[in-house]
């Protein structure tokens, strides 16, 4: 089912299963209901209940500005694929988290079971590990017995995995999976955990060991929010600066990842385009710019080089 609301010029879609066919009536009811004592049209919320009617909605780009979707990957993937609207919204929440050496062990535990567990279904819970190899044996057996105890499944690399089957006990080291290539390009939306080693850098440099983990981010995220724990702010701002990410974290939960925690109200949606509203999208980041301007008959030739000069002035950094 999808349940399409046209505000002004936007449409919003909004995917529910059969379960759902009851709620979706009844908040369509309501609101319309509420609209009835406002200036806004009561036919600007609409329920649609078969798919049939998606795709001549998605050629309207003559009167439809902008499409929000949202729903699964399927639905925004195919949204994005059939239609010349701009469209607002993320296919995958794939987010990472990466775990260095010198990060602040009790810390760093209390991000990652926040970003793992508050909500594994969420599009900004945390669907990758990448470690340090040099916390492979300090920071990282803690932090995964903690995840196996709330019944998390770690499907580790090679390194990763042999070196925790040596640290936890072994009912925990049986626990264990190894992962497969396929792992760290997927979505779980669920308890598993994807665990990944950054090799130690031979040149014994930190900068060495970023890198790598932000190549693996940049090639397999989907953009949307990843996390860097550690106690360097230079490494932080390498990381941040260098991942090419909606949100970017220095010791904080993928879980901050949302408009409301960023206090911009209602959220419309959380966009991983690269230009205009990026990240959390609040109703203010859909504002575009219209430019009036008020003149006594100028041209635009009565300024510049040899005449009136323009009053721009350059603003402190």
């Amino acid at each position: 089912m999808c349940y399409c609301t046209r505000m002004i010029d936007v449409l919003i879609f909004k995917i529910g299963g059969k379960e759902s066919t009851e709620s979706f009536k009844t908040i369509a009811t309501v609101i319309s209901k509420a609209l009835q004592s406002t200036q806004v049209p009561n036919d600007s919320i609409q329920l649609v209940t078969t798919r049939d009617v998606i795709d001549p909605l998605l050629q309207q780009d003559r009167y439809i500005n902008l499409v929000i979707p949202r729903g699964g990957n399927d639905l925004v993937s195919y949204i994005k694929n059939h239609t010349r609207i701009p469209v607002l919204g993320h296919a995958d929440g794939l987010c990472s988290a990466y775990l260095c050496a010198d990060a602040d062990a009790e810390g760093a535990l209390r991000v990652l079971l926040d970003a793992k567990l508050g909500y594994p279904a969420a599009c900004n819970a945390v669907e990758t590990l990448l470690v340090d190899e040099e916390a492979l044996t300090t920071k990282l057996p803690n932090i995964a017995s903690a995840l196996l105890s709330h019944g998390v499944s770690l499907r580790c690399d090679s390194i990763s995995k042999s070196t925790l089957s040596q640290s936890l006990d072994k009912h925990e080291a049986a626990l264990l999976q190894s992962a497969t290539e396929a792992d760290y390009d997927t979505e779980f939306l669920d308890l598993v955990l994807a665990v990944k080693t950054i090799p130690a850098s031979s040149s014994s440099s930190a900068d060495t060991a970023v890198d790598l983990a932000m190549a693996h981010i940049n090639a397999h995220g989907s953009h949307h929010t990843d996390v860097i724990l550690t106690s360097s702010s230079e490494r932080a701002e390498r990381f941040m600066a260098g991942v090419d990410s909606a949100g970017v974290f220095w010791n904080a939960s993928t879980r901050f990842a949302d408009g409301t925690r960023f206090g911009f109200g209602t959220e419309v949606g959380i966009s991983t385009n690269k230009i205009h509203s990026r990240g959390p999208v609040g109703l203010e980041g859909l504002c575009i710019y219209k430019y009036k301007l008020r003149g006594q008959h100028q041209g635009a030739g009565d300024y510049g080089s040899g005449g009136k000069a323009y009053k721009h002035k350059a603003l402190e950094l």
